[in-house]
This record gives C-alpha cells, structure tokens and sequence, in this order.
C-alpha cells in the first residue's frame, strides 16, 4: 500500500492535544511554542510547534557549506554559532544574523523544557538517504527543524505499530519548512517518536537540518 503524505492539521492551544487524540497520536500539536512543554506529558513523544517560514533560507546553502557540529553552554551557544556559519562557508551572510537569533530562541526553549544547561547543536546539508528507515532515536529527546526543503516525516502510534510489525504505515506525516518538533526517544520512554528523513527524491535539492541534543554533560 502506497501511504499518503498528510500534513497534521494545527491545534489551537495545548489543551485540545491532550486527551484522547494525543493517547492515540502520541503527537501534540499546535501554532503556540508552549506545546513543545507538551513532552513532559507521559502520552506525549513528539511535541509540534507549528510556525510560518516568513524567511527564504536558501541562500545558506549556495555553494559548498561544510556541516556544523559543536558542543556548547546554552550561553555560548549563539556567538560560537555565529562564528561557525561564517567559518563553514554558508552562503547567504545577510541571513546569518537572523538564522542565529532562531538558533538561539530554540536552545533556549529546549533547553527550558528539558532542563539542562549543555547542549550539542548540529546544522547539516542533507543530500542523501541516510536516515530514510523509520527510526526511534537513542537520546531522551531531540529537537529537530529543517530550514530549506521538506521536514522530518513522522507517524502515529498506531501506524509505529504497523512498521514494527513489517506492514506499510496507513498515513505518513511531515513537518512543514520552520516547524519544530522535541522527538522522545528511547532513553526516555518505551513508546519513542518514529520518524525518518523524506527520501531525497522527493525533495527539490539539498535540506538545511538543525538538530538539538542533549549532552552528556547537561
């Protein structure tokens, strides 16, 4: 069965996730940044906050821009963010400022959220299938957006259920370009999010994938 890519319809506060759809979903979703608390919630592994891309980032990612990978205080985040951008060879330097002050806002709120002061950040150009299998991740949580191209793919309980059981799922679905997601993982729960990357085919070109972690050290 060929499963249909469906765009998870926006909440209007947190309190219409909870309850029944979000027992059955695991998946709290809404246009408010205060439903990403929604993971401390025991039925929740995927927190969504819903936003509009009111920013072409496209231009990050002319030319060949090297991935970023470092491990920071929630202070230091931002200046050596900035310092890397410039020093990684992303494009667009008239976008740098405004994409660390995003960075910036997310390791606050994730930070807030899960408690911790340390964080790992990572900024990939996703040109591959890498991680195309639907996968729970080995963290306790991770935060994830993607900036240019289509957003990480998810599934619902019901249908983790089906891929465990080596059947297709009934529906899969995606974050939008901006929105951002607190996945749970293993470590944390024994029902984690399940989600991949699209397949590279379906996108247009290259994504911009930012990915929050925990370190050891949080």
């Amino acid at each position: 069965m060929t499963a249909t890519i469906a765009r998870t319809a926006a909440l209007e506060s947190r309190a219409q996730t909870l309850g029944a759809p979000l027992r059955e979903t695991g998946a709290a979703i809404s246009t408010a940044a205060g439903i990403l608390g929604a993971i401390s919630d025991d039925d929740c592994n995927l927190a969504i906050w819903q936003r509009n891309l009111l920013i072409d980032w496209s231009a990050l990612i002319e030319g060949s821009p090297r991935d970023i990978r470092f491990d920071a205080s929630r202070a230091d985040l931002a200046a050596r963010f900035a310092a890397a951008l410039a020093s990684h060879g992303f494009g667009g330097r008239n976008l740098h400022r405004a994409l660390c002050d995003d960075v910036a806002l997310l390791a606050e709120r994730f930070c807030a959220v899960m408690e911790f002061e340390e964080l790992e950040l990572r900024l990939e150009v996703v040109t591959t299938d890498s991680c195309r299998k639907f996968h729970a991740d080995y963290v306790a949580a991770r935060m994830i957006t993607t900036y240019v191209g289509p957003g990480t793919q998810w599934l619902t309980r019901a249908d983790a259920a089906r891929v465990r059981a080596g059947k297709e799922p009934r529906a899969i679905n995606r974050l939008e370009p901006g929105d951002v997601g607190i996945f749970k993982g293993k470590l944390a729960t024994e029902h984690p999010a399940i989600h991949r990357s699209p397949p590279i085919a379906s996108a247009s070109g290259p994504r911009l994938l930012l990915v929050l972690n925990r370190t050891d050290r949080g």
